[in-house]
């Protein structure tokens, strides 16, 4: 259906490093919309990716898991509530369906799973191919910046829903970044007193406008956990071994530790078994966003939230490298492309 005209992609080709090169524009196959890419976030996955650190992610395939934009063309065996000109979202995890975990309710642990911008071509390019089932349609009156933060905020819905948090609970957020102040949304306005703690202060002060309660450099539970000083809910949302103990120290006897952030493959965490089972605590983690995409979409609609605020930069495509540069240094939030933007 479509020609096999050239357009730019961000693509990981070599180790370390992700290049904009030329792509054929993709070919819509029975079942796939095409997408003319509104925006599309920078998430720590894509550094993951470049260097070599998830195992499962393709050499050669166009990065970018978050993103939105304007559905361009339907094939014409394509079933979907979509229209041409809708401005969607992508769910990027498209499991088998028929395995076990599949057929559980568990697809997001499907062995099968596909991924756009991880197992193939993925939002940061002019134009992608989209499964239908993939795309949810935009109400109207949120911006294509803001849809593009659907993905990663179904992934914290399923984060949230993990901790089980109560009403009245105090909820410790590690990581102030954009993955961790939605979480602090998510957690404050369902009625926790939320402390956010970073080494960044520019993103620690942000964490007020998300809902934060008491904001600090560094944490002092007080006193012995046993005797119920401490959090009921610890978020970790770095993915680094040292914030990843803290969590776990910060929780008090009877708490859950939800361990969001993704840490590096091979990286251990040294546990004191004893010190887990006189505390009784629970210890979870988080993989990708099962179920989350609809209601992500009507987080982001309702503006109970200025989500907004979470995209401190935004560049064209063919300012990649320096849109790069920029998140890798941490001096903003979230890092937006606009690859038609021209």
């Amino acid at each position: 259906m479509v020609s096999q005209e050239q357009m730019s992609a961000a693509s990981w080709e070599v180790l370390g490093k992700i290049d904009i090169i030329q792509k054929p524009m993709p070919v819509l196959k029975p079942g796939e919309l095409l997408i003319r890419v509104a925006a599309s976030g920078i998430c720590g996955t894509d550094m993951h990716i470049c260097n070599g650190e998830t195992p499962h992610a393709t050499r050669h395939a166009t990065v970018g898991h978050e993103f939105s934009g304007f559905v361009e063309a339907i094939h014409d065996e394509t079933t979907t509530s979509a229209s041409i000109g809708d401005l969607v979202a992508v769910d990027p995890n498209n499991p088998c369906h028929q395995c076990g975990f599949c057929r559980s309710k568990k697809y997001h642990l499907c062995g099968g799973l596909k991924c756009i911008g991880v197992t193939c071509d993925g939002g940061m390019a002019k134009y992608v191919a989209a499964p239908s089932a993939a795309v949810y349609v935009i109400p109207e009156g949120v911006t294509p910046e803001v849809a593009s933060l659907a993905e990663p905020l179904s992934c914290v819905v399923h984060a949230v829903d993990t901790g089980s948090i109560k009403t009245g609970d105090r909820v410790l957020v590690v990581g102030a970044g954009p993955i961790g102040l939605m979480v602090t949304a998510l957690c404050s306005t369902g009625g926790a007193h939320v402390t956010v703690t970073d080494i960044n202060e520019m993103r620690l002060q942000r964490a007020t406008e998300f809902g934060a309660s008491v904001i600090s450099l560094d944490v002092d539970i007080g006193g012995d956990p046993t005797l119920g000083f401490g959090f009921d809910v610890v978020y970790e949302c770095v993915g680094r071994p040292e914030t990843m103990l803290n969590a776990i120290n910060c929780a008090k006897a009877g708490g859950t530790v939800v361990w969001v952030g993704v840490a590096k493959p091979g990286v251990t965490v040294p546990v004191s078994p004893f010190d887990i089972y006189r505390r009784e605590l629970t210890i979870k983690s988080t993989y990708t966003n099962p179920y989350g995409m609809e209601r992500a979409v009507k987080i982001l609609s309702d503006k109970k939230v200025d989500w907004s605020k979470l995209i401190t930069h935004t560049f064209p495509l063919e300012q990649f490298d320096a849109a790069w540069e920029v998140f890798k240094s941490g001096a903003g939030l979230k890092v937006c492309i606009k690859p038609n933007s021209d």
